[in-house]
C-alpha cells in the first residue's frame, strides 16, 4: 500500500484532473489524501454558505471515489497568488504528517492564477532536500483551466504518464456530478460529455479506451 497525496487548488480539481487515478488507487487499497487549498468565492467576494455547499459536493465526491482523509485550508479564492507563502506553510506541514511517496499536482501553465499559485507552492513544498520519502510527482490537466491556455511554449501540456481508467471513469463522472454547482453543459470542457470524451482522447494516445494523462514532475525508484 502507498500514501498517495493529492494537491488541489479547488473543490474538483480533484475529480476533474485525477478522479480516475484517485478511484484506481482505491481500488488497489493505497492510502489517499486530498488537500483542498482555496475555499469559494462569488462575485470575488468569501461567501460562507457557498463555501460550505461546496465542502459538501466534495465530501459527497469523497465518498464516491472512496478515498480516506480531505483537508480543508480554506485559502482565500482567486487570490493565491498574492502570497505563495501562505500555502507553502501549511502545505509543507501536512506533507511532512502524511509522507506521501506519490503526489499530483496542478500544471504550471494553467489558465487560472490560483493553480499556478499553488503549483508554485507545491514544488517548494515537494523539493526533494525537505520531502525526500516522495518518490513520483505527477501534473494534472483541468478541463476549463489547462485547455484554455494561450498558444505559449511555456503553457503547452505534454503529457508523458496515462493511467488507464477505462474501469473508472464511471466512478469519475460519478464523483463530478456530486459538484452540482460546477456542473456545466457541453460543450463546457466540464460538462460530463466533454469529460468523457477528454478521456477517450487521452485513450487513443496510449492505445487504452480510457485514460487521464499526466506529466512527470519527478520519478524515481523508491
Amino acid at each position: 500500500m502507498k500514501k498517495i497525496l493529492i494537491i488541489a487548488p479547488h473543490m474538483d480539481d480533484e475529480v476533474l484532473g485525477c478522479g480516475g487515478s484517485i478511484a484506481k488507487h482505491q481500488h488497489i487499497s493505497d492510502g489517499i489524501t486530498v488537500i483542498f487549498v482555496a475555499h469559494r468565492v462569488y462575485n470575488h467576494h468569501f461567501d460562507e454558505r457557498l463555501s460550505n455547499i461546496e465542502k459538501s459536493h466534495a465530501l459527497r465526491a469523497k465518498i464516491v471515489l472512496g478515498y480516506n482523509d480531505a483537508i480543508f485550508l480554506d485559502l482565500p479564492d482567486e487570490r493565491l497568488d498574492a502570497s505563495v507563502q501562505e500555502i507553502i506553510i501549511p502545505l509543507e506541514k501536512h506533507i511532512q504528517e502524511i509522507k506521501p511517496e506519490i503526489v499530483y499536482i496542478p500544471f504550471r501553465g494553467d489558465n487560472n492564477q490560483d493553480h499556478r499559485a499553488v503549483f508554485d507552492a507545491a514544488r517548494v513544498a515537494l523539493r526533494p532536500v525537505a520531502a525526500p520519502f516522495v518518490c513520483d510527482v505527477y501534473m494534472y490537466e483541468i478541463p476549463s483551466s489547462t485547455d484554455q491556455s494561450p498558444p505559449l511554449q511555456e503553457s503547452a501540456y505534454l503529457p508523458n504518464y496515462y493511467v488507464d481508467v477505462s474501469g473508472f471513469l464511471e466512478k469519475k463522472l460519478e464523483a463530478y456530478n456530486c459538484y452540482e454547482t460546477e456542473k456545466r453543459g457541453y460543450p463546457h470542457p466540464r460538462s460530463e460529455q466533454a469529460l468523457r470524451v477528454l478521456a477517450q482522447k487521452r485513450g487513443t494516445e496510449i492505445g487504452f479506451n480510457y485514460a487521464e494523462a499526466f506529466m512527470i514532475l519527478r520519478k524515481k525508484w523508491c
